[in-house]
């Protein structure tokens, strides 16, 4: 409509900028998949600040990027990831409905059992699997304490004291006390290994990404949790930090140290949203058809007659 009054010839007119012959196309099949999906897709978001949905603006605006790539409309419900506390059974009354599973970023302890049982309950019930930042640092200390044994695995974050340090401090930062602005910022380059789900959402084998934390992986532990089936898929090239982690024998479960949701545009959704989303819609799929199959194996199941 801007473009229909002109708007976008003065903008440029009063930058002093020269102005191309005007072409929207791409803009009005935005449009148009925003006003005509082909179908929902029903995703959640289990955090700790979800009371402030601002709080993940960015992470929302990418997720509904990655929808219409795949012409959906995006339902996102927040859930309150210390309402998850209760152990499996509250996962399964709070998450059975949904398409797909997002741990986003935060900081502190609180809420941390909850996301771990949210994770556990995607792993194990074959729900796709997004985890962002510390969503990848919840997703390696659950599989610790899930599939390795390791009970009290943790992040020196929440538990200094904890005899499994899967997630610790950044290497730089030990013996600094008072944190301050010292973070992982900006972009930095990754490594992506050939034949991963990683590889396969991406097509090449360096991105670069932007980072925002102070704890990481513990390669101390790369050996048992490796062994035990998760598989390490993105590292800084000189292999000092661990940057995405995967499970080969789930349709789609990924964690990335790095925030992409920073990176993705309306016409340019990222890849990692883009893969996610459509991972969940095709869940559902699956799930309503299983659904559908046995309400129809129940209507044809001969009924008993009662005898006198």
């Amino acid at each position: 409509m801007f473009s229909h009054e002109g708007v976008d010839t003065l903008v440029l007119k009063y930058l002093h900028l020269q102005s191309k012959e005007r072409d929207v196309k791409q803009w009005e099949e935005l449009v148009h998949r925003v006003y005509n999906p082909k179908a929902d897709v029903n995703i959640a978001i289990v955090g700790k600040y979800v009371e402030y949905e601002d709080s993940y603006k960015s992470l929302k605006e990418a997720l509904v990027h990655g929808a219409l790539a795949h012409n959906l409309k995006l339902h996102v419900s927040w859930i309150e990831a210390e309402g998850l506390e209760e152990g499996q059974r509250a996962c399964e009354e709070q998450l059975h409905d949904f398409d797909g599973i997002l741990v986003p970023g935060g900081f502190g302890k609180r809420g941390i059992e909850g996301m771990l049982q949210a994770i556990r309950y995607a792993r194990e019930q074959k729900v796709p699997y997004f985890g962002i930042c510390l969503g990848m640092q919840t997703a390696c200390i659950e599989f610790a304490r899930d599939v390795c044994g390791l009970a009290e695995a943790n992040s020196s974050e929440f538990d200094p004291a904890t005899p499994h340090r899967v997630i610790y401090k950044l290497r730089e930062l030990r013996g600094v006390e008072e944190l301050g602005g010292t973070m992982r910022l900006g972009a930095w380059p990754c490594k992506i290994e050939p034949g991963t789900l990683a590889h396969k959402i991406y097509g090449q084998t360096e991105i670069s990404e932007r980072h925002r934390h102070r704890y990481e992986f513990n390669r101390e532990y790369e050996g048992p949790l490796t062994a035990a089936g998760l598989r390490i898929s993105g590292s800084t090239p000189d292999g000092t930090y661990v940057e995405m982690i995967e499970l080969p024998d789930h349709p789609h479960f990924i964690g990335c140290q790095f925030h992409p949701e920073f990176k993705s545009k309306p016409l340019e959704p990222h890849p990692l949203f883009k893969s996610f989303v459509g991972a969940s819609h095709e869940h559902g799929r699956e799930r309503e058809a299983k659904k559908q199959a046995a309400e129809l194996e129940m209507f044809h199941r001969p009924q008993k007659v009662a005898s006198r």
